[in-house]
């Protein structure tokens, strides 16, 4: 059965998986960008993000980037993850953070309040806008993934509300040791969500401390 993944979803020593005021020149939030540079460093994040030269380092962190594509059919994610735009789209120019070939070469369905167009991207990446709430997304998300998984790609609210209705079947959390101070917390209040889940695997690499959970 198909399932409903979050994959690579970093969080910091004190809880914050992305830090405060988010905006153009902060996409995560002040400071967030310090739990993805362990990405930037594996030979998969490169790959990832267009750079096909081979560079970068293997191991455990470079494996559990690869894996977040392995058998996976559709993205969903949240308007905050889409963008900083927030209220009506404006001239829609803004197509996301990612340049004209985003990392994700399927279809990819944005939740937000706002109408808006599909825009089909370079390497095979559509964004579809939702507007009809999560349950609505996954649905379309699971007919797009046409018997694969589907990969929830956040941001935390986005992901907050998928366990709290214990839609995710498969959790993995990075463990980044650094400091936000604040921001936007992964597990706070999240006690009685996660008791559905069992920590099947906890692995280390010297730059972060691979957790994954998988709902019973």
């Amino acid at each position: 059965m198909p399932k409903l993944r979050v994959h690579n979803f970093p969080m910091s020593l004190d809880g914050f998986a992305a830090g405060p005021d988010q905006s153009v020149d902060n996409p995560l939030g002040v400071g967030g960008m310090r739990l993805h540079d362990w990405v930037f460093l594996t030979k998969a994040g490169r790959a990832m993000m267009g750079e096909e030269d081979g560079s970068g380092e293997e191991g455990i962190d470079s494996d559990f980037i690869a894996r977040a594509d392995d058998n996976v059919g559709a993205t969903l994610m949240g308007r905050n993850m889409f963008g900083p735009i927030r209220g009506d789209w404006g001239d829609e120019s803004w197509k996301g953070w990612w340049g004209p070939n985003p990392p994700y070469h399927h279809d990819t369905f944005v939740l937000t309040h706002h109408r808006r167009d599909s825009i089909e991207m370079e390497g095979g990446t559509t964004f579809h806008f939702v507007t009809d709430g999560l349950e609505a997304g996954l649905e379309r998300a699971f007919a797009a993934a046409n018997g694969k998984d589907v990969r929830l790609g956040g941001g935390v609210a986005t992901v907050r509300a998928a366990l709290r209705s214990g839609l995710i079947d498969e959790l993995h959390v990075p463990v980044v040791p650094v400091f936000l101070g604040a921001g936007e917390s992964l597990f706070d209040g999240m006690a009685d969500a996660m008791m559905a889940y069992d920590c099947e695997q906890v692995v280390a690499s010297p730059r972060v401390a691979h957790t994954r959970f998988v709902k019973r």
